[in-house]
């Protein structure tokens, strides 16, 4: 038996609102998935410690105040100086559809908004974990 999908979710920068990220921890950790919340108010440097860290194979950012894609960007670049430029990445939250073509192109490879099953999610994370040769078995 393979070791389970390690996923790291956080909400970075001001946005006091976590409800959203919780349900997505839930919905994860039910399906089998070892889930690491950082809680309220991280930094993107942080996360980038703690993942490295905890060694997970998924970082999800969730945030409503719209700073995914400056977020996503410095976390993406935290990420390749330290070698885990394979980490699956996705981001959570209020997105416009010109951040979510914004983030995609900036490498972030699951973009979900309010209203998402979770089920999609955790589909997602298996098969994006899967097909990067993080958890074969997942």
């Amino acid at each position: 038996m393979s070791p389970p999908i390690r996923v790291l979710l956080a909400k970075p920068g001001i946005d006091g609102h976590d409800v959203g990220v919780k349900i997505v921890a839930r919905s994860l950790r039910d399906s089998g998935m070892e889930v690491i919340y950082t809680g309220l108010r991280t930094n993107i440097a942080e996360v980038s410690r703690v993942a490295l860290q905890e060694d997970v194979d998924v970082i999800g950012i969730s945030n409503l105040s719209g700073q995914h894609v400056s977020m996503m960007r410095e976390l993406r670049e935290c990420l390749a100086r330290e070698g885990a430029g394979d980490i699956v990445l996705m981001a959570g939250g209020n997105l416009l559809k010109e951040d979510i073509d914004a983030l995609r192109a900036e490498g972030v490879d699951g973009c979900f908004t309010p209203g998402t099953h979770t089920d999609d999610i955790v589909e997602f994370v298996r098969e994006r974990v899967r097909a990067a040769g993080r958890a074969p078995d997942a």
